[in-house]
């Protein structure tokens, strides 16, 4: 359960689908910062939690082995909103809580930390103890073109995806701070660069 006070600041560290917020967090890595990563503990509390899953959804969304194939899984819920929120009812809360205990950890042995979080705006009321964001930001058209190379997808798949976030211009104005990924990667250094030195005169981090 959350305890009001035990987590007295962090950062969420979101942005949509393929618009570079992992090439962030590795930058941030690199510059000493500890990450806590919600797609790997999605991904661990998915394996935890599969039988539950299985059970929602059923045994068509396994693989050869019996284990869950998260490309099947995937394709039925990102194009099927109600499918979506059963997803989500069984590991949401589950990963809002691991994340809790993490950063608890951290802030106690006093180190700098990000929450690398995708859906922070979407699932905003299971992440309270979280202080600030600061999205990493490409615009609609580069974030479509983005996805479908990243993941060979076609457009329509691409699109279903991106549909299921809040619109990356909408999450841009709910912001704290942003982080413009519409260019190149030593552009975005930059810019990295400068959000942390505005972090460090603000917060001292």
């Amino acid at each position: 359960m959350f305890c009001a006070g035990d987590v007295k600041f962090s950062i969420a560290l979101t942005g949509g689908i393929a618009t570079g917020k992992s090439t962030v967090a590795s930058m941030l890595k690199l510059l000493g910062y500890a990450i806590i990563d919600a797609d790997t503990i999605a991904h661990d509390v998915l394996t935890q939690h599969s039988a539950r899953v299985i059970e929602a959804f059923g045994r068509e969304i396994c693989n050869a082995d019996s284990n869950i194939d998260r490309k099947k899984l995937g394709a039925i819920v990102f194009a099927d909103p109600e499918k979506l929120r059963i997803l989500e009812s069984i590991v949401h809360p589950i990963i809002a809580q691991t994340i809790y205990e993490k950063a608890v950890v951290l802030e106690q042995r006093k180190l700098p930390f990000f929450i690398d979080i995708p859906i922070f705006f979407e699932k905003r009321e299971l992440f309270a103890f979280i202080s600030k964001s600061v999205l990493v930001y490409a615009p609609p058209d580069v974030q479509l073109a983005r996805l479908q190379a990243r993941n060979n997808l076609s457009l329509e798949e691409a699109k279903q995806r991106i549909a299921a976030q809040i619109p990356i211009d909408v999450k841009k104005q709910q912001a704290d701070d942003i982080i413009d990924n519409s260019g190149d990667v030593q552009v975005l250094q930059i810019h990295v660069e400068r959000y942390l030195e505005r972090l460090r005169s603000e917060y001292g981090l």
